[in-house]
């Protein structure tokens, strides 16, 4: 079990799912999906979602942004949602998050509506995000000789089966002599279909575990302090 923090720093954790499509997409699939979520999520609104795909050709690298809309179905405090869309489910929930073990439940409702509804053929992508803020006091602070930066690395996971994307940005404060910075790790399934539609709680766990490891390995313990780590 990780360690317990009484102030995180995440703001926002979400799992993503991506589906091969079984038949044509129905229309009426988020109004099923949402009648087995809503005791849980009783707040039905529409968005609009932007995509970004990147392709290489003869004449160079192409960019395309496609917009869809996705529903959302809200919890009562507004902290966490699930969205629907064309072969798409994704659960998130915003500060301040609780435990990862009061969060996978959540997980667990919208993937098991989902499937029941839609009966997609199977997985395409999995992906288990964090996004951490996280402020740093002090007068001192060498990073705040830069305007912004971003450096990132991605490790292989499962025999390059799985990867884990950890990236490190500047980030905008109006506090004074206060650096903040967003630390993003997302760990996801590179190689579709290697995991099955019965398997996807047994690749979470290790994925939540891998990410709690990684952000520990990147955190010191002037900020275990800070966030007040908690006995277990």
């Amino acid at each position: 079990m990780g360690r317990k923090y009484r102030h995180p720093p995440i703001i926002e954790a979400l799992c993503e799912l991506r589906f091969e499509p079984s038949a044509p997409w129905d229309g009426a699939i988020p109004d099923l999906v949402y009648e087995k979520v809503k005791a849980e999520f009783p707040i039905r609104r529409q968005a609009k979602a932007f995509e970004v795909n990147v392709a290489a050709s003869l004449e160079g690298v192409e960019q395309q942004v496609t917009t869809t809309d996705r529903i959302h179905f809200v919890r009562d405090d507004e902290k966490a949602f699930i969205q629907v869309d064309r072969n798409l489910l994704v659960v998130n929930h915003l500060k301040p998050y609780p435990t990862w073990q009061q969060f996978l439940p959540l997980i667990q409702l919208g993937f098991t509506a989902y499937r029941e509804v839609a009966k997609p053929k199977g997985i395409q992508r999995i992906g288990l995000r964090y996004i951490n803020r996280i402020e740093i006091p002090g007068q001192n602070i060498e990073l705040q000789d830069f305007d912004s930066f971003v450096v990132g690395i991605q490790i292989p996971y499962e025999n390059s089966r799985d990867s884990l994307r950890l990236q490190l940005a500047s980030s905008i404060t109006e506090t004074p002599n206060v650096a903040a910075v967003l630390l993003d790790l997302d760990y996801f399934l590179v190689q579709p279909g290697q995991v099955s539609m019965g398997e996807v709680f047994m690749w979470l766990e290790p994925a939540h575990h891998r990410v709690e490891e990684v952000f520990e390995a990147c955190i010191t313990n002037r900020l275990r302090e800070m966030f007040e780590e908690m006995a277990q």
